[in-house]
């Protein structure tokens, strides 16, 4: 498997070399800017690319959108930003996953392992506030229709479905069928789970 490693800080670059370099049949080349990144691209048959975003010149989405025309490569972003919005965003752009700094050097490793094998991968406490937010992951809560967000905004109040099934004036198995499409379209299994995402999330 060969892996670009694109990162200007040579000590970083180091690190994660020996870091990968553990790995069975992992080929580690570098990069220290967006055009060296580029030319590699272009030329080599690369299986992975680790993007640090924040890169002097030509860096951040724009290198990110360019790697994925000029390459098919999978591209796992490693960035000093653990704020979901960077997370969001570098998905949007064609990223495949998304680590920062903070992870741990095993959580790396499985974030290499899972994007090159095809998957995708966020840092977990980054993929949780992703979903969340309903930012980047999954169906987000921001394309639940206006009866579902009522029906969310019902159960962070404590309301059974019964009682939601009452105050909307419909009959209970028309709000637990609605209950079971909003499971799916949020990934979770359980009403237990929908309450806990009203609540975290804020819709009241």
């Amino acid at each position: 498997m060969r892996i670009l490693l694109v990162e200007d800080h040579a000590i970083v670059r180091d690190g994660l070399k020996r870091l990968l370099g553990g790995l069975a049949g992992a080929e580690v080349m570098e990069a220290a800017d967006g055009r060296q990144a580029l030319a590699l691209a272009r030329a080599e048959a690369i299986a992975l690319i680790i993007l640090d975003l924040n890169l002097p010149g030509l860096g951040g989405l724009e290198l990110l959108r360019r790697l994925v025309a000029v390459s098919s490569a999978r591209i796992l972003v490693l960035s000093m930003h653990a704020e979901p919005l960077y997370a969001a965003r570098a998905l949007d752009a064609g990223a495949a996953g998304y680590v920062s700094k903070n992870a741990s050097p095993d959580e790396l490793v499985a974030a290499v392992q899972r994007v090159a094998g095809g998957g995708r991968y966020v840092e977990g406490e980054i993929a949780q506030a992703l979903a969340l937010q309903g930012a980047a992951l999954g169906q987000p809560i921001g394309q639940l229709s206006a009866r579902e967000m009522e029906i969310m905004r019902l159960l962070a109040a404590g309301n059974s479905l019964a009682e939601i099934a009452e105050a909307l004036g419909v009959g209970y198995k028309t709000v637990a069928n609605t209950a079971s499409q909003m499971k799916l379209k949020l990934g979770v299994a359980r009403t237990a789970d929908l309450v806990r995402l009203a609540i975290e999330t804020g819709v009241s």
